[in-house]
């Protein structure tokens, strides 16, 4: 299992964010991505049809080899993550816990909010999750629909985008917060807009940093940490158009995907194992 990738998967492009945080953080390790484009967005969708997606993305990942796995979507943590750590026999990590944790050392107030889908949302994950790790946080959940979407279009940098995150975010101008947790790993993508309607004086919280810092600690604890020391290959796979994946990609991250490959789950377009493991 050492040398075996470790897979992250995601409803469409958020996930790049996680993925970027652990290729600085592991920069030898092998890793394997999915973007589910095809059905996103994921917080629209039932926590039923969460759960079989993500179970089907992760079959797929452990199917070809992956050591680890690595939830990189708010809405299938909260719907499928304890599913997937019963059933799988490799590690699974989510972005609720990270995230959380990094809010706690970030607050003064002791008060967050959190923003993600409507699935994240009205799961209750973020509020259930901070009472069960004993953080004596005050967490208000925040449902921002239209987000992904932004994000999915290419459209981060536009009027539009600020003007559709102001609507949303109007609640929290008068809020008493000092910590605003990015509870979709969409969201730092829309983060200039964001920080531009908040203002400074509220702390933008991402999960991605802290859950490849998880990512290591559990590696390293069950002694899994590659042993190369070349540069770690990195494998891009998405339900939907890899031209337009590749293209966006290249835009949010600021470099080249290279060979990004598609996979119909009709089974149309990809053998998956040659796909992912090529």
């Amino acid at each position: 299992m050492q040398d075996g990738p470790i897979g992250v998967f995601d409803s469409g492009l958020g996930g790049l964010t996680v993925l970027q945080a652990l290729a600085d953080l592991l920069p030898h390790e092998d890793l394997v991505y999915f973007g589910d484009t095809a059905r996103y967005p994921y917080g629209d969708r039932s926590a039923a049809e969460l759960r079989a997606f993500s179970g089907q993305i992760a079959d797929l990942l452990v199917d070809a080899g992956a050591k680890m796995l690595v939830v990189a979507c708010n809405s299938a943590t909260a719907a499928a993550l304890d599913l997937l750590r019963e059933r799988l026999d490799v590690p699974v990590v989510g972005v609720v816990e990270p995230g959380l944790r990094a809010a706690a050392s970030a607050s003064r107030s002791r008060r967050t909010v959190v923003i993600g889908t409507r699935m994240t949302a009205a799961s209750r994950v973020y509020e259930r999750t901070a009472a069960r790790l004993d953080l004596h946080l005050d967490v208000e959940v925040l449902a921002c629909p239209g987000f992904v979407e932004l994000v999915e279009e290419g459209r981060t940098d536009t009027p539009e985008a600020v003007q559709v995150v102001r609507d949303r975010l109007a609640p929290l101008l008068t809020a008493r917060t000092d910590t605003l947790v990015l509870g979709c790993t969409h969201y730092p993508l829309l983060s200039r807009a964001i920080g531009e309607v908040v203002g400074r004086h509220v702390t933008l919280v991402s999960s991605a940093d802290e859950t490849a810092f998880e990512v290591r600690d559990l590696l390293e604890r069950m002694g899994w940490l590659t042993r190369r020391i070349r540069p770690g290959e990195r494998v891009f796979l998405t339900s939907g158009m890899p031209d337009r994946f590749a293209e966006l990609g290249e835009r949010f991250l600021g470099f080249a995907l290279g060979d990004v490959r598609g996979h119909a789950w009709d089974g149309a377009t990809v053998d998956d194992r040659d796909a992912l493991t090529a």
